[in-house]
């Protein structure tokens, strides 16, 4: 066989693992108590720390959370949420208000199919504040992380940091454990300043529960909307 032809076989093999490993990543909202061991996490960041980055920058900085710390942490951002959730207010915006078409119509979409798989209308408060606190639980992962960034470096930065996330979960992926990025624990910035000892100069990005999803629970079985390419793609000649 010739070279090329050897190397073009090879890379539609690797091109099938890859397309299989991003399209299988899906966020997972409950997980199984099976230890992640030190090594495996070091061995998904080794592999993220690739990610690209505006001129190289590298903006990202990450808090493993596993143990005890988990443990501490997860208690007090629950009893923090419990004690005024309309206290919290996260370092940076999730969404303009109001958000408007035709992401709102997503959003209400993804959030409807959330709460009837795990039970919970959005007419139901209470239960809405229940299920939120199971993010502040890292989902019950037996390991979650923390993600800060200085907060003197711009808005394209957060790119870079999509770029670093992303190669997280799809090393993770890769490796049969799964994931949920969470931007809410952005909410709990000053516990974990004060847990974490970081600086006031940094901000809290993101969370992120890692470990062996739960697929008995309905909202790990989801099916989410994707776009078709024509609906986000316009190819120019």
């Amino acid at each position: 066989m010739h070279a090329n032809a050897k190397w073009e076989e090879s890379a539609v093999a690797r091109s099938t693992i890859v397309d299989r490993v991003m399209m299988e990543r899906r966020a997972k909202r409950g997980f199984l108590k099976d230890p992640i061991s030190h090594e495996t996490v070091r061995n998904i960041l080794s592999a993220a720390r690739y990610a690209p980055s505006s001129s190289n920058t590298q903006p990202w900085k990450c808090h493993v959370l596993t143990g005890d710390a988990r443990d501490r942490i997860t208690t007090r951002a629950v009893d923090i949420f419990r004690a005024g959730p309309e206290k919290l207010a996260p370092e940076y915006p999730f969404f303009p208000q109001p958000l408007h078409d035709p992401f709102i119509g997503r959003f209400n979409l993804f959030r409807g199919q959330l709460g009837d798989a795990v039970g919970v209308p959005r007419s139901d408060k209470y239960g809405r504040l229940k299920d939120v606190e199971r993010q502040f639980r890292f989902f019950e992962a037996p390991v979650g992380m923390i993600f800060t960034m200085d907060r003197k470096l711009e808005w394209a930065s957060f790119i870079c940091y999509g770029c670093f996330l992303q190669s997280l979960m799809l090393a993770a992926k890769a490796r049969g454990l799964d994931t949920c990025a969470q931007q809410i624990w952005s909410l709990q910035h000053n516990m974990l300043r004060d847990e974490l000892g970081f600086a006031d100069s940094d901000m809290v990005i993101a969370g992120l529960s890692l470990g062996y999803a739960d697929n008995s629970l309905a909202e790990n079985n989801m099916t989410n909307h994707k776009l078709e390419i024509n609906e986000f793609v316009k190819f120019v000649s």
